[in-house]
């Protein structure tokens, strides 16, 4: 007779058996009809995600509703040691995205952002050339700037200064005001005598449509501002799942002792 933490746990692994088979079928999906970097970088982390559900769901299957306690105790092992990282993980997640705010500007409705605000673990991940490629790719290819262009492209250089840009906005798709370009569209600006040179993003500005700001260092930091945010819905995510993998590792306890027990007493009955 199967034990009711069994059940709970075959129950439970059942569903996660069913989940991983669409997270699977998408990093395959992507793998072989991916176009462009964006689509490219995500692919192997799902098709990691896709097989590690299933192996592992599988394994608290056969374990708990079969009575296979090597597998129970895999199955607890992995378990345990992804509680380990989901913790080590959300710790980490609240270290790193602690630093760092957009700079509020005298009548202008949105924030500039500097990249030395943010925690240094973050910089070197966007000052490396070869990640910033990737993202760059991907910032082009989500057409944050063209979309940017037409929403306020009817804009008056007043109204414009006074719209909430997002952080990718105003750190991609326009010149720092620092720099005191004039304004033509919210994407082309023009240097005049008085333009500031001082900071560097000045200089690397372009009205070419596919390079705008893509390559300062404002717009790597509207990204961090972006991702600090959305990390921090992770984290809190994060422990909500630990506290269900707690519960769920407790259960696989009870149903691996079950086994433990079941095992005993059918080797007892063998005896002569």
């Amino acid at each position: 007779m199967i034990r009711p933490s069994n059940t709970l746990i075959g129950f439970l692994n059942f569903l996660t058996l069913l989940a991983s088979v669409p997270i699977l079928g998408a990093g395959i999906w992507l793998a072989h009809r991916a176009s462009t970097d964006c689509e490219k970088f995500l692919e192997r982390p799902l098709i990691a995600v896709g097989v590690f559900l299933l192996v592992v769901s599988l394994a608290g299957l056969v374990g708990a509703c079969c009575g296979v306690s090597w597998l129970l105790w895999l199955y607890l092992l992995v378990m345990f040691l992804l509680i380990l990282l989901l913790f080590a993980f959300t710790v980490f997640t609240f270290v790193v995205t602690n630093k760092g705010a957009g700079e509020v500007l005298s009548g202008r409705g949105y924030k500039e952002y500097r990249l030395g605000d943010y925690s240094n673990w973050l910089q070197k991940r966007v000052n490396s050339s070869s990640n910033w490629n990737k993202i760059r790719s991907c910032l082009v290819d989500s057409k944050v700037c063209s979309g940017f262009a037409s929403k306020y492209l009817n804009d008056t250089v007043n109204e414009f200064y006074l719209e909430n840009l997002s952080a990718l906005q105003s750190g991609c798709c326009k010149p720092p005001d620092s720099c005191n370009f004039t304004y033509v569209s919210p994407t082309v600006w023009t240097a005049t005598a008085s333009s500031g040179t001082t900071d560097p993003d000045c200089l690397t500005w372009s009205n070419d449509q596919n390079t705008l700001c893509y390559n300062c260092q404002s717009c790597k930091a509207g990204l961090l501002d972006n991702l600090k945010g959305d990390w921090k819905k992770v984290a809190i995510v994060n422990v909500i799942v630990l506290v269900v993998i707690v519960i769920v590792y407790s259960i696989g306890c009870c149903a691996f002792r079950n086994n433990r027990e079941d095992d005993a007493f059918m080797g007892w009955k063998r005896r002569p």
